[in-house]
């Protein structure tokens, strides 16, 4: 490390206005009942998260009026600004930059602020710091309470960095950041593929637009003669309401060639068969890196190994239970515990079809939990008994004909941002430590920037 790096206090690079180191409003003003569909945007907990590369979660956002954020001044954020949580997940921060929907924005009453000083240092640099394993091992192994966990504006302030010269800060925020933009378009690019596959999906099999084209004496539109063929030009009644004629209604349990869950895994930290949990499961993606490992010496899984295709549906728990994810592509032999049922399409359906329609039904498999409001089960006899559209062999081909590419382009960007993911946490805390420089960092990166 040069002589040049200096350790300073958080409190030491903080801005020299008011307010520069502030905590959240007091939790009563600014409760639910001051909410109004539009006005001044609110960060609460689900807004941060300790993903490095996602630096403020702009969905799902609350506001206030703006007379209501005026009386919170103190507690407001702009663009250069940090954002942390001091109860519940304490390891999470957030930076207001140039990504972020609005401006400003006003932290709640479990959120606490950092204003830097500009002159002495970066905030991208001091977000990053605080992404790093060593801040967040601190942060967590440092919580006040018992059974929420707690960080503390005294705690943040007493916070020790060390800073390298301003520019050099810079130059290492910088170059962090050119993997997380990669990582960002990557995902950003997977969910436009996954719109378009699902916007098809919808197209055909749920707004029946093909057949009520035939049906009026119209072409259908964006599509080839030879796919328009496939498709009836009327309707019949089902179950289900109005169905193409000729498709037919099964249940999941008929169409799927396997449908259960997992087992109880003997869990070991080094070796055994990797084994997806409830944790794994968010936005119809599989992240293999919350996942553990089982001794499968302990407890027999022959039978048990995922494939590409299958469909994976968190089975327990409350506001997780019935995500959704598929599988796309397989790192190793893979299993999944007993919390998350697997549904794998039988001969009469491809997993393509199956993947969307479950996307679908998400809201509706979500809502068929049963239980306390602690715990909710989701069966697999209960999940097996849902209904399920079953179009003709023909329309099955012509939909994974087009969707298929796009699921593999989707499974090769996912790859690319795990290994850019890999690289950057490699980087991280040898770049904020001052144990590697800035041109062996670039030269790590050249390949997998090209």
């Amino acid at each position: 490390m040069s002589s040049e790096w200096s350790e300073v206090t958080v409190e030491e690079i903080a801005a020299s206005q008011p307010f520069a180191l502030a905590t959240g409003p007091f939790g009563s003003s600014i409760s639910s009942k001051y909410f109004v569909d539009s006005g001044f945007p609110v960060i609460r907990g689900s807004n941060l998260t300790a993903n490095t590369s996602v630096r403020l979660i702009d969905d799902g956002l609350v506001f206030i009026s703006p007379e209501k954020a005026a009386e919170f001044q103190r507690s407001i954020v702009r663009r250069g600004d940090l954002v942390f949580t001091c109860w519940g997940t304490i390891n999470q921060v957030g930076l207001i930059d140039k990504r972020s929907r609005f401006a400003e924005y006003v932290v709640s009453n479990k959120q606490m602020k950092l204003s830097v000083d500009l002159k002495k240092t970066d905030s991208l640099f001091i977000y990053y710091v605080f992404s790093g394993p060593e801040k967040q091992a601190e942060i967590l192994d440092n919580g006040i309470g018992s059974s929420v966990p707690g960080f503390n504006l005294g705690q943040l302030k007493k916070h020790k960095l060390l800073l390298p010269p301003l520019k050099e800060q810079k130059h290492i925020a910088g170059l962090l950041s050119l993997l997380d933009d990669r990582i960002t378009l990557l995902r950003e690019t997977n969910a436009t593929l996954e719109a378009i596959a699902q916007a098809l999906f919808k197209s055909w099999f749920v707004d029946f637009d093909p057949v009520r084209a035939k049906a009026e004496g119209l072409e259908p539109q964006a599509m080839d003669a030879t796919t328009a063929a496939l498709f009836p030009d009327s309707f019949e009644e089902s179950e289900l309401g109005l169905v193409p004629k000729g498709w037919c209604i099964s249940k999941l349990s008929a169409v799927s060639g396997y449908l259960s869950r997992g087992v109880s895994p003997k869990y070991v930290d080094l070796g055994g068969v990797l084994v997806i949990n409830q944790k794994c499961i968010r936005d119809f993606s599989v992240d293999y890196a919350k996942a553990r490992r089982h001794d499968s010496s302990q407890r027999n899984i022959d039978g048990r190994f995922l494939a590409v295709g299958d469909v994976l549906v968190n089975s327990t728990g409350v506001g997780t239970l019935g995500r959704v994810a598929q599988i796309l592509e397989l790192p190793e032999q893979v299993i999944v515990d007993s919390h998350v049922t697997v549904v794998r399409a039988g001969s009469t359906l491809s997993w393509p079809y199956l993947g969307q329609w479950m996307a679908r039904k998400q809201p509706d498999i979500e809502a068929m939990g049963e239980g306390s409001t602690g715990q909710t089960e989701l069966s697999k006899s209960k999940l097996g008994d849902l209904s399920i559209l079953v179009p003709l062999a023909p329309v099955l081909s012509a939909f994974d004909e087009v969707v298929m590419p796009l699921k593999s382009q989707i499974a090769l960007n996912e790859n690319k941002v795990k290994t850019l993911t890999q690289l950057r946490d490699s980087l991280l805390p040898r770049l904020i430590s001052g144990q590697l420089r800035l041109p062996e960092a670039l030269a790590a990166i050249e390949d997998d920037l090209a």
